[in-house]
């Protein structure tokens, strides 16, 4: 505030327009780059990588022969240029980390037709929105399976080294962030809501399943460079509106075997990457909460000042989600009121607080 009133109570304020957009450029640069995280002198993040899921799928569904697209109103209501194929009302988890590490503003995606050479260079996500650690996952929705998103980053390396070089593109894997986001789709939609594993597997053994899934595909990423890697747990999924709808009985409240399910995998998951990190010669793999955080905000909204827990902002807010929240359906006055937009996936609003938290607790970890 202090160099805003410096900036435009200075005399050339009222005697140069052109000096007066300097200080406008001079003013908007300052601040973007105070937004960016700060990090050690020595510390440098040259990309992205994003895999997993629709929280961090910034669009690679709009490519494929899926019904789980979010490329038409009302989803990109808050966002520059409208629908995009994210699972918001704006912005998701993969913008906002090349956002606050200061790389660019949005992270594209892989499969975008309008992709640049250039955009390579600084990251792309691979996600896929309903995919997950379990094969069948994917299957079911009809969407890019985490060995595909495998293969696609075989295929970016490729790419990359004819665009920057070989020793420029090591670089660029073993300095850059990865991020791995998956579970939920396996436990809401695959185990609960279509018993496609219900008969098979218990609880404990469906999980075991799940790890396995998160185990190899970490694994491998590190076999093709990647070395800084942050997996996010589940999330508390069995409180999303949907599944309040679908588990919760009457009063719709959280589904708790739901939330058991993602408490117990993310304990292994956090073990298992204890583990892999401590046999992985100079990596950084760093397991990430994202149950409690968000848990928090749920069980707190209103403290977080948010109005609405229980409904998303699209349509009754109860089970819209994807082709279900459409132009069709009436949309909130405020997206930023409520903690979901849909009926599963935060608003930009929550997102950006739970970047903002978990950067600041594990980006030490990730150095």
């Amino acid at each position: 505030m202090a160099l805003f009133k410096k900036l435009f109570s200075s005399s050339s304020f009222s005697s140069s327009p052109i000096i007066f957009m300097l200080h406008l450029i001079l003013l908007f640069t300052l601040c973007y780059k105070t937004k960016a995280l700060k990090l050690p002198p020595n510390v440098t993040y040259p990309a992205v990588i994003a895999f997993g899921d629709s929280i961090v799928d910034t669009g690679n569904n709009n490519n494929i022969k899926t019904l789980v697209k979010s490329n038409f109103p009302p989803y990109g209501k808050n966002f520059q240029g409208g629908p995009t194929g994210r699972f918001c009302d704006g912005k998701i988890p993969s913008d906002f980390l090349v956002e606050e590490l200061g790389i660019k503003e949005l992270l594209p995606a892989y499969l975008d037709p309008n992709l640049k050479p250039s955009d390579l260079v600084t990251g792309v996500c691979f996600a896929s929105a309903a995919s997950g650690y379990d094969p069948l996952t994917p299957q079911i929705a009809s969407v890019i399976s985490l060995s595909t998103q495998l293969d696609m980053f075989k295929e970016y390396i490729g790419k990359l080294k004819g665009i920057v070089g070989e020793d420029r593109t090591n670089f660029i894997l073993a300095k850059s962030l990865y991020v791995v986001v998956a579970g939920s789709d396996d436990i809401a939609n695959t185990y609960f809501v279509t018993h496609g594993r219900e008969l098979q597997y218990d609880i404990p053994t469906y999980t075991d399943l799940m790890l396995n899934g998160a185990s190899d595909f970490v694994k491998d990423i590190y076999k093709l460079g990647a070395r800084r890697i942050a997996v996010l747990g589940a999330p508390p999924i069995g409180c999303v509106p949907s599944q309040r709808t679908l588990a919760g009985g009457i009063i719709r409240d959280c589904a708790e075997k739901y939330n058991y399910a993602a408490m117990l995998f993310n304990s292994k998951l956090s073990k298992e990457m204890d583990s892999i990190g401590r046999n992985s010669p100079n990596s950084r793999i760093v397991y990430v909460d994202a149950y409690n955080p968000l848990l928090d905000i749920i069980v707190n909204y209103q403290t977080y000042g948010y109005k609405v827990v229980d409904r998303g902002c699209c349509g009754t807010g109860k089970l819209e989600v994807a082709v279900l929240c459409n132009p069709l359906d009436s949309t909130c006055p405020d997206a930023s009121e409520y903690v979901f937009w849909d009926s599963y996936h935060p608003t930009e609003s929550v997102y950006r607080k739970l970047i903002s938290q978990i950067l600041q607790k594990y980006i030490s970890r990730l150095y």
